[in-house]
């Protein structure tokens, strides 16, 4: 080439000896030249080719190791404040102890129980006493998602698969190799991802949406829902052999008002949890708060419960702890309570028609309806909806 560096041979083979003529030998110069330099442009092409792909690979690196970074430091977080499953009732000990023997399994456990009853600390209970313990918990709100990003955010996709897919990048499911994935919300993924996501359960692999590659992963999948799975398995809303490859181990998470006496150890729970940060330390809790509570319809459950206390701890003077009124938009009286055994949609009915008329009818916002039953919007119009509620604004 031009530097003088040997790029390749030209060999000419013949069967009558060459004559040193000078056109002949120029036009073997010329030709070697000429293949010299489609030599050169093709090595180069190679190069940058190469180069292109070291430096696609580098980035999708950099964004497996950034998004994972981000889910070690929610993990991190988590731990951090993470909160011991609080009570004594028998339905808790009887979550202790299954949690207990599924942990150490690698078994699929499917999570069962009302809106903020606690489902995911028990997944992170089992997680964390699982042999997968020191590996990444990946949490997935499969309700959160819209329904054209959920699968590309659980299985990955690669670069021009869809219309902002401008590069490649991995999965939930790859972020959780290794460790834990908690499908939260399994009930509301639609049927296209149900398909992929037993063929995770039932091959341990995948494949990116626009890829063909087949993907390994070693993932523990923990699942959990509100909703009666068989009742949409009847509907065609959830395939049936999805639900009994998530059904493996059920743990059924009961609600508030079915384990009212855990309530007092509850309340000092989050005392403690919220003292510091709110700088109110309260020493006393009335008989008459703890009755209240205690007789108070826990739509929201546990979560509820928890911002009901900030919130009283926010209005409370002195190390006594009050409820001012608002903060528990409905009451009743534990007898009127025990007295009469209504159907759950009418006791729910009426909570939430009350919390609405407490706030106006307004559902979002820091005001809203939603934030008091500590759900999302979109959860409480669903049930608004189901049960005929209208909100009046």
């Amino acid at each position: 080439d031009d530097s003088g560096e040997v790029v390749g041979h030209l060999a000419v083979i013949d069967d009558k000896p060459l004559n040193a003529d000078e056109r002949e030998l120029s036009i073997f110069h010329i030709f070697a030249a000429r293949a010299t330099a489609e030599l050169v442009r093709r090595q180069a092409e190679r190069e940058l080719s190469d180069s292109r792909q070291r430096e696609h690979r580098l980035r999708a690196e950099r964004q497996r190791i950034e998004a994972e970074v981000a889910y070690l430091r929610e993990e991190l977080r988590a731990r951090s404040d993470f909160a011991e499953i609080v009570g004594e009732s028998d339905g808790i000990w009887k979550v202790l102890r299954n949690i207990d023997m599924v942990a150490p399994t690698d078994s699929t456990v499917l999570i069962l129980g009302e809106t903020g009853t606690g489902k995911e600390l028990v997944a992170r209970a089992i997680h964390k006493n699982s042999k997968r313990s020191n590996g990444p918990f990946v949490r997935v709100n499969c309700a959160a998602l819209p329904e054209s990003l959920l699968e590309s955010e659980l299985f990955g996709h690669e670069h021009g698969a869809f219309t902002g897919a401008t590069q490649q990048r991995a999965g939930r499911f790859e972020l959780a190799d290794g460790g834990t994935i908690f499908l939260d919300e399994i009930g509301e993924m639609p049927l296209a991802a149900q398909s992929r996501l037993l063929r995770v359960l039932q091959e341990q692999e995948l494949e990116r949406v626009g890829s063909s590659q087949t993907i390994r992963v070693d993932t523990r999948v923990l699942a959990a829902t509100n909703r009666n799975l068989l009742d949409m398995v009847d509907e065609g809303t959830f395939r049936e052999d999805l639900y009994y490859r998530l059904n493996v181990f059920p743990i059924q998470v009961p609600p508030l008002r079915e384990r009212t006496e855990d309530i007092p150890t509850l309340v000092r729970s989050f005392l403690t949890k919220h003292s510091e940060r709110l700088g109110k330390r309260i020493e006393t809790i009335p008989k008459s708060v703890l009755q209240d509570l205690q007789a108070y319809s826990w739509t929201g459950n546990v979560r509820e419960l928890e911002n009901v206390i900030e919130r009283a701890m926010i209005l409370t003077s002195g190390d006594t702890l009050q409820l001012p009124a608002g903060v528990l938009p409905f009451r009743k009286s534990r007898s009127a309570r025990s007295s009469v055994l209504r159907p759950l949609a009418e006791v729910e009915e009426e909570h939430i028609r009350s919390v609405l008329e407490h706030t106006g009818g307004v559902i979002a916002g820091s005001n809203g309806a939603a934030r008091i039953l500590d759900i999302n919007p979109n959860t409480l119009r669903s049930r608004m909806e189901k049960l005929g509620i209208r909100a009046k604004r």
